[in-house]
């Protein structure tokens, strides 16, 4: 779009209502830092396994197959986005995925990609 040119829409209505139904920049940059914070291989590996059950960094890394200072790195970008919490136990701190919100989204994404990979249709839609 040219500097200064003005779009008329096709759909109006269809404009207004998603014109009105628009986030705040600011919760979309937060959720744009969630996407990247997933984004990132070793990230979503220690996310799935977290997913199953809480685990402590030294786990972590066997699992991921990064040492680990490179987890407790991984572990602090999740952390600084909520994505995953601590818990200490002892000397050993156990981490888990923050809430519910964090198991779910990771799990449909993991559907979407499942379908993808199968060429399945989408589901029908519900509200």
């Amino acid at each position: 779009m040219a500097k200064g040119e003005v779009l008329t829409p096709i759909d109006s209505e269809g404009v207004r209502a998603a014109q009105a139904a628009a986030l705040p920049e600011a919760h979309l940059l937060l959720l744009v830092e969630t996407f990247q914070a997933l984004a990132d291989l070793t990230r979503a590996r220690i996310l799935y396994a977290l997913t199953m059950r809480p685990l402590c960094v030294r786990d972590l890394a066997i699992l991921v197959g990064v040492s680990e200072s490179g987890v407790s790195h991984q572990l602090r970008v999740l952390r600084d986005r909520r994505l995953v919490k601590p818990r200490r136990e002892g000397n050993i701190i156990y981490y888990a995925v923050d809430d519910h919100h964090v198991a779910t989204l990771f799990k449909e994404a993991d559907y979407h990609v499942d379908h993808v990979r199968q060429g399945l249709p989408d589901h029908p839609y519900r509200a």
